[in-house]
């Protein structure tokens, strides 16, 4: 059976990871780029880490990590949105990817609990 958190959160760092590439090549953005690369590409990385815990505390302890990259990767693309470093387009759909990521996250936290 296919996990759902752990495939929309790996889709998620392929976004995040063209979104970069777009950013470093069209916009010549370095520094915001690593930033939002490094938080938006833990939030699969903690959830996959997740699938191996050693306890149920332990697996919501990592999920947890996973929302608050999350709303890390949140706060980054709206400071790249009203920059003007991505267009209007670009950041209300990998923003709604990345809420609707939190959204699931949250249910998962709490019915873990």
């Amino acid at each position: 059976m296919e996990n759902l958190i752990e495939k929309k959160s790996f889709e998620f760092a392929v976004r995040i990871v063209k979104l970069c590439q777009y950013l470093q090549k069209n916009k010549n953005e370095y520094i915001l780029s690593k930033q939002i690369m490094r938080s938006g590409t833990s939030i699969g990385a903690n959830v996959t880490e997740s699938q191996q815990a050693q306890s149920r505390a332990d697996f919501v302890s990592k999920l947890s990590i996973a929302l608050k990259e999350s709303e890390e990767t949140a706060y980054w693309l709206r400071l790249l949105y009203a920059t003007d470093y991505i267009s209007k387009k670009m950041y209300l759909s990998i923003y709604e990817d990345n809420h609707e990521l939190s959204k699931i996250l949250v249910s998962i936290i709490k019915s873990s609990k």
